[in-house]
């Protein structure tokens, strides 16, 4: 494996530090709970054991009964970027090839490229409202490909696939061309019409990653999940979760189970702050003049361009609006996309960072305009 640390990662707003910024535009979550949230939770009879290495039982039978699978399709790991390393270092290895679409959560990306996997890449283009088109996929996948990784809701453009187009793909590659499917389904909670049906409820080939993460504002526990009716792949994973950590911490599985349990009454306030944030949103790019952009379907972000990069010194603009602005954004090498695009996340911060922050960002790209 030859490892590289990710720019995502490493420009952060957790690694450059949280005291630095003052409008933190930059995060893909909602805002991050505070363990206050669980205080009606006692925790004083849990036993600190290795817990059960497929992870908690009655989550799983939960996230079981929810995809319409038994629990035993259910794997709980360390947050879904693990599940997605479980998956990529287990079935891959250095040649072998991979269908992905692009841009992508580092993740997807990164980890493949560390094995020296061959990437073949949908490109998902503004011109085509992002969208993941079969015809794409059909142009890249061959008899070597090992399995196609796509995303709905998509990060980092909110990009959603509707069922019937979901279910197009998984009867191509999963049925008539015998490959896995892995879909990323992290933001599968914060869409703004009804979500997808699990993929792995589907088909045995497909594989579903999720956590509580993004959407339940719990990135702190690093709970997650994989789900595949693929009996020997999941043995697999098992024995590659074992191997790195045997089981997940059994304190973070209780905090989890209690949020999932309760995910409507825990969801809902979430779900009506991004709404009034995403109002926030909306009409400040449907009118700006430098920016364009594609509405978001799903998620907590919006991937926007600058409709004329030319005519903006984009190094210039990511340094003034953080040193001067203090203010935050992903920037579109991130997701190995030009800086022209930046993503924006609209779950995390509170209406008036957000406003602030938008406003800030007008005033950095007057700042840097040629």
């Amino acid at each position: 494996m030859d490892y590289k640390r990710m720019p995502i990662e490493v420009e952060s707003p957790e690694e450059l530090g949280y005291e630095k910024i003052e409008c933190n535009l930059a995060e893909s979550s909602v805002k991050d709970a505070a363990f206050g949230a669980f205080d009606n939770i006692d925790l004083s009879t849990l036993t600190l054991c290795y817990g059960n290495h497929k992870g908690h039982p009655e989550l799983r039978k939960a996230l079981a009964d929810e995809a319409g699978v038994h629990e035993d399709d259910v794997l709980l790991v360390p947050g879904a970027s693990a599940g997605l390393f479980i998956i990529a270092t287990t079935m891959l290895k250095r040649n072998d090839e991979l269908v992905v679409v692009h841009p992508n959560y580092a993740t997807n990306l990164e980890t493949p490229e560390a094995i020296g996997a061959k990437i073949k890449k949908v490109n998902l283009l503004f011109d085509h409202a992002f969208r993941t088109e079969l015809n794409d996929i059909k142009k890249k996948l061959t008899s070597d490909t090992t399995y196609v990784s796509i995303t709905t809701p998509h990060n980092p453009t909110g990009a959603m696939i509707v069922e019937n187009e979901l279910r197009d793909i998984i009867r191509y590659v999963c049925m008539e061309k015998d490959r896995h499917l892995l879909i990323d389904e992290t933001y599968r909670y914060m869409t703004f019409s009804d979500p997808t049906p699990i993929g792995a409820g589907i088909h045995e080939k497909v594989i579903s990653v999720a956590s509580v993460s993004k959407a339940f504002g719990l990135p702190g526990i690093r709970i997650g999940w994989i789900i595949t009716k693929d009996n020997a792949l999941m043995n697999k994973f098992l024995a590659a979760k074992e191997q790195i950590v045997i089981c997940n911490s059994v304190i973070d599985e209780e905090l989890a189970w209690q949020a999932f349990k309760n995910r409507t009454n825990y969801l809902d306030p979430i779900r009506k702050q991004c709404d009034e944030n995403f109002n926030v949103v909306q009409p400040w790019l449907d009118a700006h003049h430098h920016l364009e952009w594609i509405r978001p379907e799903g998620g907590v972000v919006c991937f926007p361009r600058f409709k004329a990069p030319s005519e903006i010194d984009v190094d210039k603009f990511y340094k003034i609006l953080f040193e001067k602005y203090r203010t935050c954004v992903g920037p579109g090498h991130w997701f190995q996309m030009p800086d022209s695009y930046m993503r924006i996340g609209f779950g995390w911060p509170g209406k008036e960072e957000l406003e602030k922050g938008l406003q800030r960002i007008d005033d950095a790209i007057k700042d840097s305009l040629y």
